[in-house]
């Protein structure tokens, strides 16, 4: 737990370090760095099922579509990108690989891109939201990483402290349905509080209590996201997707909650 809290307390003053000083540009280099190591352990997890993706194109190709909407567009968008992934593996399917894997050698490499950076390059266009302020959207990627970080530790203490009936026991076994209210809970009140905190930042209609609405699903769907993950990690039959983070795991582990939250989390600041 020491070394959860440290590691944790260190994560954070990165974080605020990188937007201090580096802005949007540290922000989208940031979210690249963890959606490529992100993939990375995906991909070797697949090793632990004995499969074989195309790993180092799949990264090199991760890279560029979750820079793209910084750095690509509109020339090249991570979609098109995505299609070119389609394309280049199916053709390398036909002369490597043995025959008996190939299919799960193309299906698996191109359900990371998707998966990991394809659904994280959303909160790449979550930060160059640039109205009604040039620092909307890094306060907005900031909002909606604490919204899900909370939660997980929202959700990690409750169940500590009162947890009783498990969740999903053949999935994640030490997930309490207590937990789960108690880390949603969190990311409500942060979600609220964040919205006053920050209002300066944030649209006019960005209150504190559609602050918290909007985190109510979102942390919700961040537990949904982290069981996703416990099912890859089981099928692979390992505890962490790494050891990068000292008492957290691998990045996967720190990432997990917000890949099926970013894509919803643009949709609804876009509609604000």
């Amino acid at each position: 737990m020491l070394k959860r809290t440290i590691s944790t307390i260190i994560l954070w003053s990165l974080l605020l370090l990188c937007l201090r000083f580096f802005g949007i540009d540290g922000a989208v280099w940031l979210i690249t760095a963890m959606s490529v190591l992100t993939l990375y352990e995906f991909y070797a997890m697949l090793g632990h099922m004995e499969l074989a993706p195309f790993n180092r194109l799949g990264l090199a190709l991760g890279a560029a579509i979750t820079l793209a909407p910084r750095y690509f567009e509109p020339n090249v968008t991570a979609g098109e990108l995505l299609a070119l992934g389609v394309i280049v593996f199916s053709v390398r399917i036909l002369g490597e690989r043995e025959a008996q894997n190939r299919v799960e050698t193309l299906c698996w490499t191109l359900f990371g891109l998707v998966y990991v950076p394809f659904m994280l390059h959303f909160l790449v266009r979550i930060a160059l939201i640039a109205t009604p302020h040039p620092h909307t959207g890094l306060v907005l990627a900031f909002w909606l990483i604490a919204v899900s970080k909370l939660c997980d530790t929202g959700a990690l203490l409750t169940g500590l402290a009162i947890g009783r009936h498990k969740m999903a026991p053949n999935i994640s076994p030490k997930k309490s349905w207590e937990g789960v209210a108690g880390g949603v809970l969190l990311s409500v009140i942060a979600g609220a509080g964040l919205a006053w905190g920050c209002r300066a930042y944030l649209p006019a209609n960005f209150t504190p209590a559609i602050g918290a609405i909007v985190a109510l699903p979102l942390a919700i769907l961040g537990v949904v996201s982290d069981l996703v993950e416990s099912i890859i990690k089981r099928r692979a039959d390992i505890k962490d997707a790494g050891q990068t983070i000292p008492g957290i795991g691998g990045v996967f582990d720190l990432s997990d909650s917000l890949i099926l939250i970013a894509p919803v989390g643009w949709a609804v600041f876009h509609l604000l």
